[in-house]
């Protein structure tokens, strides 16, 4: 398989960086749309792919959204052209006959909640991140954060039905002026070992 070359590693890690302020230049939802198709092609366990997005872009729903926010992420999210509440399917099962080549793969979710709730989190999880490297790939820059009421965003998108919130992203072209200097990353010897 060949690499990235040094210009993609810069564009998706090495000079990403996670956005608060915003150009007011508009995010077309056929770039959502396309990213999302890159995104899904992310491996999941049993390719289970529990991930749900709602876009947030319209007036409408920023309104709804708004109240929903922790105050230190109101005025930034209200500013972004578009914020992806990253959701999971806590039915995402229903679905494996369909996604997965063992036919009894629903069997080793249904009725069990426990099971549920781990792959759901964890594979919704890895799919959002892999939504965000493919926004920074388009061109896109990113924004994501946990402060927000899962409960009250549930209750505005998603009562009545399967779907619950995981974390939110705001997306779109970052205004760099405004960018802090890079925080430390951890080196490989404080995080990894190789046994």
């Amino acid at each position: 398989m060949e690499r990235a070359d040094d210009a993609a590693l810069d564009l998706l890690f090495r000079e990403a960086r996670t956005h608060s302020k915003w150009l007011e230049k508009p995010v077309p939802d056929a770039l959502l749309r396309q990213a999302y198709e890159l995104a899904r092609m992310g491996p999941t366990s049993g390719n289970c792919q529990p991930l749900r997005i709602l876009f947030v872009t319209s007036a409408e729903a920023k309104k709804k959204f708004e109240p929903c926010l922790s105050e230190g992420n109101r005025a930034k999210t209200m500013a972004a052209p578009a914020t992806a509440i990253f959701a999971m399917d806590m039915e995402f099962y229903e679905l494996m006959p369909r996604l997965f080549h063992d036919p009894t793969a629903r069997s080793w979710f249904a009725g069990k909640p426990a099971a549920i709730e781990e792959t759901a989190f964890r594979n919704s999880t890895l799919q959002a991140a892999y939504f965000m490297l493919a926004c920074r790939s388009l061109g896109l820059d990113c924004g994501p954060m946990s402060g927000f009421d899962k409960q009250k965003t549930d209750a505005v998108f998603f009562s009545g039905t399967t779907w619950r919130s995981n974390f939110i992203c705001n997306i779109g072209y970052g205004d760099k002026s405004a960018l802090h200097p890079r925080n430390p990353r951890l080196d490989f010897a404080e995080s990894c070992k190789i046994a």
